[in-house]
């Protein structure tokens, strides 16, 4: 399978606040005094009448949250920056790819990806600061989401809950663990289902992943790329994914045609955020590459996550969409597996116990 999304190297283009007279303006001004030159350095500092452009470099089905975000804080950042002209370009697909990719030299400024791990990357890389997660509130996770099921309209396979997954003649299609976070959540919800129902026993939780697995049809580079394997494809009986991409595809693109299953337990998605300092400190972005992740945590923001199913850090917002985000018992895979780099070693790495249980595994 290929990444669908071919991000690109991106370049700022900064206009100086001093117009058209470029170098020759800069050079007659040698002489002027030094408040005013600390006046224009502090415009140039907080984007005011200059050309700002920012990649966020992303996993695939924020697609639509981002969508809708950027237009939003583009909006709020000029009200406080007057003159500032802000452009946002997106780059989406499988989270740990997009990682990888910032890692090997593409150009983001900020990045929001589905798993700590991807943003761990980066810090190892040194391209973000160290203290990346107390930037910004809750850990710098500013909404969450969790692993359902989409089936079939009508249910016609009766999947209720994981233990449902196992049956025979059931289709499954779910993103790439090995690549992706999204096949990453699916998997390890499936796992911590198993350890909750067995009393934490290993051998029985693996039987249980093992028999899962056994009935995946399709395993897809991406969280958006399974949904349309399975909704536009109309390949496998349920889809195991995110909450919000399982919404969006019942009432929109999938509308009338699939319906939404809840389990009674499941994992907790956290989608992390943080600062590209080692492109925004060159590129003299960090102060508007910083405002285009605060601004997640605002009310509006939080509002547009809830709207797209995701479910807000924000707890007074999450309680004003319960109705739209029903309650559901979920775990945190840290608390329940480890440490990321635990994680990623034990159930990723090649031979590890994904690849051990899975039946033709992806590469």
């Amino acid at each position: 399978m290929t990444l669908s999304t071919s991000p690109a190297s991106y370049t700022i283009k900064a206009k100086h606040i001093f117009g058209a007279a470029g170098i020759a303006m800069t050079l007659g001004l040698m002489g002027c005094s030094s408040n005013e030159q600390t006046e224009a350095d502090g415009a140039a500092a907080t984007g005011d009448g200059q050309d700002i452009e920012l990649l966020n470099v992303s996993y695939d089905v924020a697609r639509d949250f981002y969508k809708d975000y950027n237009p939003m804080f583009v909006e709020h950042y000029k009200a406080e920056h007057p003159g500032a002209n802000v452009t946002i370009k997106q780059s989406h697909g499988g989270s740990s790819k997009q990682a990888l990719s910032i890692a090997n030299g593409l150009q983001a400024d900020v990045a929001t990806m589905n798993q700590g791990s991807d943003i761990e990357l980066l810090e190892k890389k040194g391209l973000v600061a160290s203290d990346w997660e107390s930037k910004f509130p809750d850990n710098a996770v500013p909404f969450t989401s969790t692993i359902v099921f989409l089936v079939r309209k009508g249910n016609p396979k009766q999947i209720n809950d994981w233990q449902d997954l196992t049956k025979a003649g059931t289709e499954i299609v779910m993103a790439n663990p090995k690549v992706t976070g999204n096949g990453r959540y699916a998997f390890l919800g499936a796992y911590g289902y198993g350890l909750h129902a067995f009393n934490n026993e290993e051998a029985p939780a693996k039987d249980y992943v093992k028999s899962l697995l056994k009935n995946v049809k399709v395993y897809e580079n991406g969280g958006r790329a399974a949904t349309t394997t399975f909704v536009q494809r109309g390949i496998g009986d349920v889809l195991v994914t995110f909450e919000n991409e399982a919404n969006l595809a019942a009432k929109k693109f999938g509308a009338g045609q699939v319906d939404i299953v809840y389990p009674k337990y499941s994992i907790k998605s956290e989608s992390p955020v943080a600062v590209v300092n080692s492109v925004t400190d060159n590129k003299g972005t960090t102060e508007a590459a910083t405002a285009y992740l605060d601004y997640l945590w605002s009310e509006p923001a939080q509002q547009l996550a809830a709207d797209l199913y995701l479910r807000p850090s924000v707890a007074s917002v999450l309680e004003k969409n319960s109705d739209k985000l029903p309650p559901v018992e979920t775990f945190r895979p840290n608390d329940t597996f480890g440490s990321w780099d635990e994680i990623m070693s034990t159930y990723f790495s090649d031979g590890g116990v994904f690849d051990q249980l899975a039946v033709n595994a992806p590469q």
